[in-house]
């Protein structure tokens, strides 16, 4: 019951959640004011390559922060880790792609910085406070229980939460961290069928 144990592992999650969601959108809606995006929709390389020169960069930089973060909650607080290392980055990894999909999606609808701004942060809160961090999502009414079937924030708070403090294994996060597989492929799947690369 040690409240920093108890909040640590949700503050990685939301540290990641900030970095994969608003850089990864912020430098493409960039991009699309400056008008580079436009040379580079008549460039002969294929869409998934497109997406995956811009989804990558913020997907190593989220896991070295998560890998930062981390660093600083055991040296600065003591912050016990009970699971396995390999586990913990894979689950966060597959977040990483839910969050950099979104963020691809939510590019698509703006036009501007500040309109992808608006739209960002109005889901990140939103994701972010039904997520669990600071109520348990059981003490939650039932239409908050099943927003939370496709909030990827609350997945890997609760991973986070089992692996770092009570040690869980694979079965024990299994169902969750399917779950997360099925948003992160959903997420990016609806992220490239909303992105048009014009010849």
């Amino acid at each position: 019951l040690n409240y920093k144990y108890y909040m640590l592992p949700g503050v990685l999650v939301i540290l990641i959640t900030a970095i994969g969601l608003m850089m990864t959108g912020l430098n493409l809606v960039r991009e699309k004011e400056s008008g580079t995006i436009e040379q580079i929709n008549v460039t002969p390389i294929m869409k998934w390559q497109l997406i995956a020169s811009r989804i990558i960069p913020f997907f190593i930089i989220g896991l070295f922060d998560l890998a930062l973060g981390l660093g600083i909650g055991w040296l600065a607080f003591n912050i016990p880790f009970e699971g396995s290392l390999l586990l913990f980055f894979a689950c966060a990894a597959i977040f990483l792609v839910a969050v950099l999909g979104l963020a691809l999606f939510f590019s698509t609808m703006a036009s501007t910085q500040q309109q992808f701004l608006f739209i960002a942060f109005f889901f990140v809160m939103v994701f972010i406070l039904m997520s669990g961090i600071f109520t348990p999502t059981e003490s939650m009414p039932l239409w908050a229980q099943q927003f939370n079937l496709v909030n990827p924030v609350a997945y890997l708070m609760r991973i986070n939460r089992m692996v770092m403090l009570k040690g869980s294994g694979f079965s024990e996060i299994m169902r969750d961290m399917a779950m997360l597989t099925i948003l992160a492929l959903s997420y990016l799947s609806l992220a490239i069928r909303a992105y048009r690369k014009r010849a």
